[in-house]
């Protein structure tokens, strides 16, 4: 499994941007596809972004597409997720996570502890 440790989020008003990183442990980072979910207060987790082992594939759930951008750097063992636009039902733990291209959280094996966002209106 990759150990994961996401960091960058915070309290940002609405149409404000916030990047939020993702350090994963060296060795086997570029081998997976990387994804970011979200999950609200009372919510079930859902998918946000997924990128592939080499960066060339991209995938966004509709609500973000166009104001949120996932990369990755392959030699840093880090993700990224750049968000703009930012609105108040963005709010939410932002997790991510290692494992195969997909949209299901099953996809996924090794996941962090979690970001808050918080978007104030």
């Amino acid at each position: 499994q990759v150990q994961l440790a996401e960091s960058g989020g915070g309290l940002v008003q609405a149409g404000g941007s916030l990047r939020l990183s993702c350090a994963a442990s060296a060795g086997t980072f570029s081998l997976h596809d990387m994804g970011w979910f979200r999950q609200a207060p009372g919510k079930e987790r859902e998918f946000v972004a997924v990128i592939n082992w080499s960066g060339g594939n991209t995938m966004y759930t509709d609500s973000v597409k166009g104001r949120f951008t996932i990369s990755r750097d392959n030699a840093k063992n880090t993700v990224y997720l750049q968000m703009n636009s930012l609105k108040p039902e963005d709010t939410a733990v932002y997790y991510c996570a290692a494992g195969r291209w997909g949209t299901a959280p099953d996809n996924f094996g090794s996941w962090g502890q979690g970001t808050q966002v918080t978007v104030s209106s």
